[in-house]
Protein backbone atom coordinates (compact mmCIF):
# COMPACT_ATOMS: atom_id res chain seq x y z
CA UNK A 1 0.00 0.00 0.00
CA UNK A 2 1.78 3.24 -1.04
CA UNK A 3 2.02 6.37 1.48
CA UNK A 4 -0.11 9.58 1.42
CA UNK A 5 3.15 11.32 1.61
CA UNK A 6 6.57 10.97 0.82
CA UNK A 7 9.69 11.39 3.07
CA UNK A 8 10.58 14.50 1.65
CA UNK A 9 7.09 16.02 2.87
CA UNK A 10 6.97 14.42 6.00
CA UNK A 11 10.55 15.58 6.72
CA UNK A 12 9.83 19.45 5.43
CA UNK A 13 6.70 19.46 7.63
CA UNK A 14 8.78 18.21 10.82
CA UNK A 15 11.51 21.07 9.93
CA UNK A 16 8.77 23.05 9.91
CA UNK A 17 7.21 22.52 13.23
CA UNK A 18 10.89 22.36 15.07
CA UNK A 19 12.20 25.32 13.13
CA UNK A 20 8.71 27.17 14.25
CA UNK A 21 9.65 26.36 18.02
CA UNK A 22 13.29 27.38 17.51
CA UNK A 23 12.14 30.73 16.51
CA UNK A 24 9.87 31.05 19.10
CA UNK A 25 11.53 29.93 21.90
CA UNK A 26 15.59 29.56 21.25
CA UNK A 27 16.31 32.63 18.85
CA UNK A 28 16.56 35.98 20.85
CA UNK A 29 17.53 37.86 18.18
CA UNK A 30 15.20 41.07 17.87
CA UNK A 31 15.14 40.88 13.98
CA UNK A 32 13.08 37.61 14.23
CA UNK A 33 10.86 38.51 16.87
CA UNK A 34 8.18 39.14 14.32
CA UNK A 35 8.87 36.56 11.65
CA UNK A 36 7.34 33.16 11.44
CA UNK A 37 7.77 29.83 9.08
CA UNK A 38 5.67 28.76 6.17
CA UNK A 39 6.70 26.32 4.23
CA UNK A 40 9.84 23.68 4.28
CA UNK A 41 10.09 22.47 0.38
CA UNK A 42 12.95 19.24 0.51
CA UNK A 43 14.72 18.79 -2.00
CA UNK A 44 14.21 15.17 -3.80
CA UNK A 45 17.53 14.29 -2.09
CA UNK A 46 17.06 15.05 0.96
CA UNK A 47 20.21 17.75 1.16
CA UNK A 48 18.60 20.94 1.01
CA UNK A 49 15.66 22.41 2.58
CA UNK A 50 14.00 25.61 1.25
CA UNK A 51 13.05 27.59 4.33
CA UNK A 52 10.15 30.07 3.72
CA UNK A 53 9.26 32.69 6.22
CA UNK A 54 7.21 35.71 6.18
CA UNK A 55 6.61 38.87 8.41
CA UNK A 56 3.55 39.75 10.43
CA UNK A 57 3.76 42.79 8.68
CA UNK A 58 4.00 42.42 4.83
CA UNK A 59 5.27 46.11 4.62
CA UNK A 60 8.58 45.40 6.57
CA UNK A 61 10.97 44.76 5.13
CA UNK A 62 13.20 41.56 4.84
CA UNK A 63 16.11 41.58 4.78
CA UNK A 64 16.81 42.25 8.58
CA UNK A 65 15.19 39.18 8.67
CA UNK A 66 16.48 37.22 6.19
CA UNK A 67 20.05 38.03 7.48
CA UNK A 68 19.34 36.59 11.23
CA UNK A 69 17.88 33.79 9.96
CA UNK A 70 20.96 33.09 7.54
CA UNK A 71 23.71 34.06 10.52
CA UNK A 72 21.46 31.84 13.29
CA UNK A 73 21.58 28.66 10.58
CA UNK A 74 24.54 26.74 11.75
CA UNK A 75 22.82 26.80 15.93
CA UNK A 76 19.68 26.07 14.08
CA UNK A 77 20.81 23.37 12.45
CA UNK A 78 22.59 21.90 15.32
CA UNK A 79 19.42 22.04 17.32
CA UNK A 80 17.68 20.40 14.71
CA UNK A 81 19.96 17.77 14.38
CA UNK A 82 19.80 16.90 18.14
CA UNK A 83 15.69 17.01 17.83
CA UNK A 84 15.37 15.03 15.02
CA UNK A 85 16.91 11.22 14.62
CA UNK A 86 18.32 11.75 10.82
CA UNK A 87 21.32 10.47 9.57
CA UNK A 88 21.93 13.90 7.26
CA UNK A 89 21.17 17.34 8.36
CA UNK A 90 20.04 19.11 5.03
CA UNK A 91 21.63 22.29 4.38
CA UNK A 92 18.85 25.28 5.04
CA UNK A 93 18.47 27.82 2.51
CA UNK A 94 15.95 30.55 3.71
CA UNK A 95 13.37 32.37 1.27
CA UNK A 96 11.15 35.12 1.86
CA UNK A 97 7.26 34.30 1.57
CA UNK A 98 6.14 37.25 0.14
CA UNK A 99 2.44 35.80 -0.60
CA UNK A 100 0.83 37.34 2.47
CA UNK A 101 1.34 40.53 0.58
CA UNK A 102 0.03 39.88 -2.89
CA UNK A 103 -2.96 38.15 -0.76
CA UNK A 104 -3.88 41.49 0.90
CA UNK A 105 -3.10 43.39 -2.04
CA UNK A 106 -5.28 41.07 -4.24
CA UNK A 107 -8.34 41.21 -1.52
CA UNK A 108 -7.71 45.38 -1.58
CA UNK A 109 -8.31 45.29 -5.33
CA UNK A 110 -11.06 43.31 -4.78
CA UNK A 111 -13.27 45.49 -2.69
CA UNK A 112 -12.16 48.63 -4.46
CA UNK A 113 -13.73 46.80 -7.66
CA UNK A 114 -17.02 45.72 -5.02
CA UNK A 115 -16.65 49.30 -3.45
CA UNK A 116 -16.52 51.02 -7.42
CA UNK A 117 -19.83 48.97 -8.18
CA UNK A 118 -21.64 49.83 -5.18
CA UNK A 119 -20.74 53.30 -6.39
CA UNK A 120 -21.58 52.92 -10.38
CA UNK A 121 -25.28 51.64 -9.36
CA UNK A 122 -26.53 54.26 -6.55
Amino acid sequence: MPREFSRSQRLGAQLQRSLSELLRFEIKDPRLAQASITDVAMSKDLSVARVYFSLLNPDDDPQPALAALQKASGFLRGKLGDSLKIRHMPELRFLHDDSIAHGSAMSKLIQDAIDQEGKGQA
